[in-house]
């Protein structure tokens, strides 16, 4: 089972016809998916299972309902524990951006985030996840799947976010800035999280006396 978001309501993709009684089911080769977004869009639909009994068919078929744009991008952390944060459109993202022609998930995911907010220094550490939603481009809905990269850096010097890209700050955030930031983040960033970061820290609960 995986999601694709329709701004921030997911698509459920899985091989069981019933997950829940409030999901309406389609088989993922019936689907007329521009329609089915536009009902999103509108606010007509929000809990949507497509399915197919063979899991390996999923992306691929989801893959031929719409054009498919390639990103890569990192999670990255320091010394301090920290995680490198962008600010765009009004929300805190993580930095990423689009693949280009033969070049390699893991080199796209690298430059980014050094074109993005000036971090050098980067290694790759392990691959997370790749996640997908649904964007309007040119009055067209696009499918942009994007491979993520754990990464560190030692990098110490001043951060520099990359304006021409709508980046607004670069910042290193702590544990607890972290699960603030997220409040006001996607949810398809927030599927890169560990459930910690997504809610209450402890030291942050008040104690009723």
């Amino acid at each position: 089972m995986y999601k694709v978001f329709v701004k921030d309501i997911p698509i459920i993709l899985s091989t069981e016809e019933n997950i829940g009684e409030q999901y309406t089911s389609i088989p993922i080769e019936l689907v007329r998916f521009k329609k089915l977004i536009k009902k999103i869009n509108k606010g007509q639909l929000q809990y949507v299972n497509l399915y197919h009994k063979n899991e390996e068919k999923l992306e691929r078929f989801l893959r031929k309902k719409l054009p498919v744009v390639e990103a890569a991008g990192g999670m990255v952390f320091n010394d301090k524990k920290e995680i490198l944060f962008i600010f765009r459109n009004k929300k805190w993202d993580l930095p990423k951006g689009k693949i280009e022609k033969r070049e390699s998930h893991e080199d796209a995911a690298v430059r980014e985030v050094k074109e993005e907010t000036g971090v050098d220094d980067l290694e790759v550490r392990d691959f997370l996840m790749k996640t997908y939603h649904v964007f309007k481009r040119n009055g067209k809905f696009k499918l942009k799947v994007t491979y993520w990269y754990k990464m560190y850096s030692t990098y110490e010097d001043e951060l520099r976010p990359e304006e021409k890209e709508g980046i607004k700050k670069a910042t290193w955030k702590n544990f607890e800035k972290s699960q603030k930031a997220l409040t006001k983040s996607y949810e398809n960033i927030k599927l890169l999280f560990p459930k910690e970061y997504l809610t209450t820290h402890p030291n942050d609960r008040v104690t009723e006396v």
